[in-house]
């Protein structure tokens, strides 16, 4: 694997669709089951990313959200945590990808912000997940799927304690930047403060709202910058964007990556229910491309 830092600001690059829909697709629960599945059904899962791979992401996302202690005790997994991240990284090495990210989901533990026990506690998951996968080849971690500023925060920390790989960092928001604790500007402020390596955020708001996220993102931070657009529904016989489902179809990203560049970002992807096809109308759109000069200084 390339050292991922040495593409900062220069060309764009792809990730993968989630593993975890791909599974939910064949009748996996999730849930329960999302990091077992590799160890039990290895193959599986290597063809999931496989299929990515051959649609054309050069950045593979594991399936490795619920690695911290919290997560993995819900699934009767707590003494399986170095299991789960040899078998995760195993599947990915025998596709030799280009680069590899550990994902990290919050650790969905209650947090009180004025208990400095609280806050401790939730830093504390980060470290233990890290700690797992520090001693392993891969690129960068991704920080995903928050939408609390405080828990990014933590997460951060946390993840810093132990490790100075690069650290992507992502938050959900609606269509004007809005979390469920703090905003996209409040989060990049953070992602910026506290170690963040890249950007980004996911929102399943129509593309005019994303462009003006992006524009806010890039106003905020000089920060590479990631976008994932969650797709609600993957339904090619809708015909048409709606605010409820901007993403029906792997066509409209044609439109939407060129769009994203423009804004400012580097890193696209696309989650939610979408497929390898949604990935390889992103990877085909934006082949040969670089980052625009405006972003990257050039």
């Amino acid at each position: 694997m390339a050292d991922i830092q040495m593409r900062f600001h220069r060309e764009m690059l792809v990730m993968n669709s989630s593993v975890a829909a791909a599974l939910v697709r064949q009748g996996v629960d999730v849930d329960r089951d999302l990091e077992f599945m590799n160890l039990i059904e290895p193959d599986t899962v290597r063809d999931i990313l496989r299929m990515e791979m051959a649609a054309g992401a050069p950045v593979l996302v594991l399936g490795t959200r619920n690695m911290t202690p919290a997560q993995l005790a819900r699934r009767n997994m707590e003494d399986k945590a170095f299991e789960l991240s040899v078998a995760a990284l195993t599947v990915a090495a025998s596709l030799k990808p280009q680069h590899v990210l550990v994902e990290i989901a919050p650790c969905g533990l209650p947090l009180d912000v004025s208990s400095k026990a609280s806050l401790v506690e939730h830093k504390n998951q980060y470290v233990e997940a890290a700690r797992v996968f520090e001693k392993s080849q891969f690129d960068a971690y991704l920080l995903n799927d928050f939408d609390d500023v405080v828990a990014l925060k933590c997460a951060l920390m946390g993840l810093r304690q132990v490790s100075d790989r690069p650290a992507f960092a992502s938050v959900n928001v609606d269509a004007r930047g809005g979390m469920r604790r703090g905003t996209l500007e409040e989060a990049v402020a953070v992602m910026a403060e506290y170690g963040a390596s890249v950007a980004g955020f996911c929102t399943g708001a129509p593309l005019d709202d994303a462009c003006a996220l992006v524009r806010a993102a890039a106003a905020a931070t000089d920060l590479p910058l990631l976008v994932q657009l969650d797709v609600a529904e993957k339904n090619p016989k809708q015909g048409i964007s709606t605010p409820e489902n901007p993403y029906y179809c792997a066509d409209t990203m044609v439109e939407a990556a060129p769009r994203l560049r423009a804004e400012g970002a580097q890193f696209l992807r696309a989650v939610g229910d979408a497929s390898p096809a949604y990935t390889g109308a992103l990877a085909a759109t934006m082949f040969g491309f670089d980052v625009i000069a405006a972003r990257s200084g050039e």
